[in-house]
């Protein structure tokens, strides 16, 4: 049985990162709505789906990410199973650079 997660609060939570307006007002946003292992574990997920879309091996993933199997798996079965809300994100950004290495200070 899975959990639905459509409610008007989680409604309101879309609406709010849907009113941000740029990378700064994000930070700015997350910092304050999650902790630091939330955001780096979220974006940690959405660079193993890049990487598993560029036909990258579990190991290649690991080792460059930290994530570990059991999160590369969860994030294949998404890929392959979910409802397509990675490629729909994917298709509107450019492609990470390759070597682009996890933890890399953004620049502002």
């Amino acid at each position: 049985m899975s959990i639905d997660i459509r409610t008007h609060a989680v409604d309101y939570l879309f609406d709010a990162i849907l009113s941000l307006k740029d990378r700064e007002e994000c930070y700015a946003f997350f910092e304050d709505i999650c902790t630091v292992n939330e955001i780096l574990s979220l974006s940690q997920r959405f660079e193993v789906a890049a990487m598993l879309r560029s036909k990258k091996t579990y190991l290649e993933i690991a080792d460059k990410t930290g994530a570990s199997t059991a999160t590369i798996s969860r994030v294949n079965r998404s890929l392959n199973y979910g409802k397509d809300g990675y490629d729909l994100a994917f298709s509107r950004i450019p492609p990470l650079p390759e070597g682009e290495e996890d933890g890399e200070k953004a620049e502002k």
